[in-house]
C-alpha cells in the first residue's frame, strides 16, 4: 500500500555504492566523473579496510542538469570507471520508492512500530502486504489498511508455502523483506531469492540463552545488559551481516516482565534503525560484514 505521506521528494538525486581494491586516485576519479557531467555532489563518505585493503564509498549527487541521461548513467560509469578499477557498484534513484513486505507471527510490538513510522511518513516506503504464519495480527494489518496474507507453516508444507509466498512477493514487485519477529526459519532457497534484502531482528542473548524463554533464563542468571541485533538474513541462522545493535542496562530490581518490556522496546528501536539505514541506501555488504555509512 502507498502512504500519501510518502510522496516523491522534490530533489532528484542518484546514490552510488562502490567497493573495490584500494588504490590511489579512486575518490578523484569518481568525483571527476560526476562534476565533469555537471552533477552537484550532496553526500560523500568513504572508508578503507586497512586489513583487506578494500575501498568503500557512498556518493550522492543531484540529477538536475546532469548531462548523462539517468538510464545511461550505469552504463557510462561501468565503461569509464568500474571496469578500470575493478569496482562492484550499485545505483539507486531517489525518486524510486522501495517496496517492502513485512513477515510476522504473533508478537505485535515491532509491527506496530514499523507501521507507525511508515504511516507518519518517517519511512519513505510502500508496504503492499503483510505475510504471517498466524492469524493473530490480521486486525493490525486491517487497521492500517494493508493486505494480510495467511500462510500456515508445517514441516510438511514449508517448501510449498514458501513457493506461494515468493510468487506473491514477485507479483507485488517487492524489493526487500522485514521479519518483524517472524518466528519461522526461512529455507536457503527462499533466502537466495533476496540476498541481503531480508532484515531480521532478535534479542542478543544467543548463544548463552537459547530456547523459547530467553528472558527468563537471563533473569535467573542475573544478567546486567539486554541487547538486540538486526541483520541481513543468510543461509546460516542468525549469522548474517549485522546492520544495527544496541543495549540497555538491567539490574537485580528488574522483574522478568521488566526484562521482556525493555527487551521488546529495544527490538523495536534497533529494527527501525536498520530499516532506516537500508532505505537510505547506507548499507553496503562485503563478505559477511556490513559497512553502514552514517
Amino acid at each position: 500500500m502507498t502512504n500519501p505521506a510518502n510522496t516523491p521528494h522534490s530533489s532528484d538525486s542518484v546514490i552510488l555504492l562502490i567497493h573495490c581494491p584500494d588504490r590511489r586516485g579512486l575518490i578523484a576519479a569518481v568525483t571527476e566523473f560526476i562534476t565533469k557531467n555537471q552533477g552537484n555532489i550532496i553526500y560523500l563518505d568513504q572508508y578503507v579496510d586497512p586489513i583487506k585493503n578494500i575501498f568503500f564509498m557512498r556518493i550522492e549527487w543531484e540529477l538536475n542538469n546532469f548531462l548523462i541521461p539517468r538510464e545511461k548513467i550505469g552504463e557510462y560509469f561501468d565503461t569509464l570507471l568500474a571496469q578500470r578499477f575493478n569496482m562492484k557498484w550499485k545505483l539507486y534513484f531517489s525518486q524510486q520508492i522501495p517496496r517492502m513486505a513485512i513477515f510476522v507471527s504473533k508478537l505485535p510490538h515491532c509491527l506496530y512500530d514499523v507501521l507507525s513510522r511508515w504511516k507518519s511518513g518517517e519511512f519513505r516506503v510502500e508496504i503492499p502486504l503483510i505475510i504471517s504464519n498466524h492469524q493473530a495480527l490480521r486486525p493490525v494489518a486491517e487497521q492500517f489498511g494493508i493486505d494480510f496474507h495467511y500462510f500456515p507453516i508445517t514441516k510438511e508444507n514449508k517448501r510449498e508455502q514458501e513457493e506461494k509466498e515468493l510468487h506473491l512477493l514477485e507479483k507485488h514487485r517487492i524489493d526487500f523483506i522485514v521479519l518483524a519477529r517472524y518466528m519461522q526459519i526461512l529455507t536457503d532457497e527462499f533466502v537466495q531469492v533476496y540476498p541481503n534484502k531480508i532484515i531480521n531482528i532478535h534479542h542478543s542473548f544467543l548463544p548463552a540463552f537459547p530456547g523459547a524463554r530467553p528472558y527468563h533464563s537471563a533473569y535467573e542468571r542475573g544478567v546486567k545488559v539486554i541487547g538486540a541485533t538486526s541483520h541481513y538474513v543468510t543461509a546460516e541462522l542468525d549469522q548474517g551481516p549485522i546492520i544495527e545493535q544496541d543495549v540497555v542496562r538491567v539490574s537485580h530490581t528488574d522483574t522478568v516482565d521488566d526484562f521482556i518490556r525493555k527487551g521488546r522496546d529495544l527490538e523495536k528501536i534497533v529494527l527501525s534503525r536498520a530499516i532506516w539505514w537500508h532505505l537510505q541506501r547506507k548499507t553496503l555488504v562485503y563478505e559477511n560484514k556490513t559497512i553502514v555509512f552514517t
